[in-house]
């Protein structure tokens, strides 16, 4: 018997996972209240990636006379800059929405859902009207919204979101950043570039990462003009005037400061959606962080699955969501899937850019494996200095035991892009070897990351001999 599977949610988890569904041959009702694409296209990646090219151009033509380029005056146009970012949204979205159409397995629903029971989902509709559906399975991928910090002064009138930002046409003149998350570092090292003087204050700079991006980066961030504090924590947000000031304290001593700017930005990370649900009456555990999953995504009640951001897995990256969506469905559907979900690639979109996969030094060291490792800077690479980015490296660690791979840090120029070489080496278990044998093409940037794991069996051409092995 065809088995129905409603997926609650039509983001980067719940459309992929309703599209695999059909491929497997199950009836698909996919239920969403807002636009297809969820935050990651909406509200999150794709706008803030269209504003990062935007960046990158406001830097390249202050940098242009490197290249030998006489610019005159430019200014950005928010308004052009808000025309292009819902151009590239409208785009995609609209091709989704046709994706989703192209399979007749799939029921795309428009309305609000509420889960009666563990074979039962409602919806409201727009037009005020009700519907039943019966089902064999359920899976919420509702997401995540932005949080506000407790700080006294959150609800004063420009103390803003990252929503609220990606709406706005006119650029603030000062822009104060709370939080030194992926969102709040994005977002301050853009609006840097756009024409804002940021503030940034970071109780720490990013999490999970190796120790070495956390102190270098900051130096960047002032590099391109930034005001940046860390180890510092948001304590009160006053009016003053037109403006707004933050006060704020040191983690580590009795100091603090005051800040001022136009905006506040509140960058303390995201909750999940779970509002509307009826969870506590059907007996799903939750809590603040999310819904809670087994390690096959199943909640405490039957049938019920949870993907994405709103699980209590912490992960919160669409291609996480998107993965494991691929994975409940083929679990449903009967078959044992063959994706790794431990590996997955981080990506940071500030400038110069940060990606991350695998373990950190950190990790290692703690879990006292041994290893070793190898560090490639973008300074010898002659692709980065062409295109005058050639700040930042490549690290690789791989075990002493048999040379796999176990983790890759990258810091530099389109560090995102390069990632993807060491998540594959780390998901499939591959040794320095399998990457030494292969050739890669010159000159390009993805000779750092060869020469970086070359240089883990003293084999690299463009590093000097090392003296001792660091561990």
């Amino acid at each position: 018997m065809t088995k129905t599977i409603a997926v609650i949610g039509a983001g980067p988890g719940g459309y992929v996972a309703a599209i695999r569904g059909a491929q497997l041959g199950a009836n698909i009702v996919l239920i969403e209240n807002r636009e297809v694409g969820g935050t990651c296209l909406n509200r999150g990646c794709i706008p803030t990636k269209t504003y990062f090219r935007n960046a990158e151009i406001m830097s390249n033509l202050r940098k242009a006379s490197e290249f030998g380029i006489e610019v005159g005056d430019f200014k950005l146009d928010g308004k052009a800059l808000q025309d292009r970012k819902k151009k590239v949204v409208s785009t995609l979205v609209g091709g989704i929405e046709q994706l989703i159409s192209s399979y007749k397995n799939i029921e795309f629903i428009n309305g609000t859902a509420t889960i009666k029971d563990k074979n039962t989902v409602s919806v409201e509709l727009s037009d005020g009207s009700s519907r039943d559906i019966t089902v064999d399975n359920i899976v919420i991928a509702t997401g995540s919204k932005p949080q506000m910090t407790e700080t006294k002064g959150v609800d004063l009138e420009g103390v803003i979101t990252s929503d609220d930002l990606l709406e706005m046409e006119e650029i603030p003149e000062t822009l104060i950043v709370v939080g030194g998350g992926v969102i709040g570092l994005e977002f301050a090292s853009i609006y840097q570039e756009l024409g804002s003087q940021v503030i940034l204050l970071a109780s720490r700079i990013l999490k999970n990462i190796d120790m070495e991006i956390t102190r270098r980066l900051p130096m960047f961030l002032k590099k391109q003009g930034m005001e940046v504090y860390v180890d510092i924590r948001a304590k009160e947000i006053v009016k003053e005037g037109d403006k707004l000031k933050v006060i704020a304290k040191f983690k580590n001593k009795d100091e603090e400061i005051e800040v001022v700017g136009d905006k506040v930005l509140i960058a303390s990370g995201r909750g999940p959606v779970v509002e509307g649900l009826n969870l506590d009456n059907l007996g799903v555990k939750y809590d603040h962080t999310g819904i809670h999953v087994d390690e096959d995504f199943k909640t405490s009640v039957e049938g019920i699955y949870a993907i994405g951001d709103v699980n209590n897995l912490g992960i919160q990256l669409a291609h996480v969501a998107s993965a494991q969506g691929v994975y409940v469905m083929e679990k449903i559907m009967g078959l044992e899937p063959d994706i790794n979900l431990d590996v997955y690639p981080n990506c940071v979109f500030t400038l110069p850019e940060v990606a991350f996969v695998g373990m950190t030094e950190e990790e290692l060291k703690k879990s006292g494996i041994d290893y070793k490792v190898s560090k490639f800077l973008f300074a010898a690479n002659g692709k980065a200095l062409s295109l005058g980015e050639g700040e930042g490296f490549v690290k690789i660690f791989a075990s002493q035991e048999d040379n796999k791979v176990l983790g890759v840090m990258i810091l530099g120029p389109h560090a995102n892009d390069l990632i993807h070489e060491g998540a594959i080496a780390i998901a499939n278990g591959l040794d320095v070897q399998s990457i030494a044998r292969t050739i890669h093409a010159h000159p390009t940037l993805s000779e750092a990351f060869y020469e970086a794991t070359l240089g883990l069996v003293d084999a690299a051409i463009h590093i000097a001999p090392p003296r001792k092995r660091r561990r």
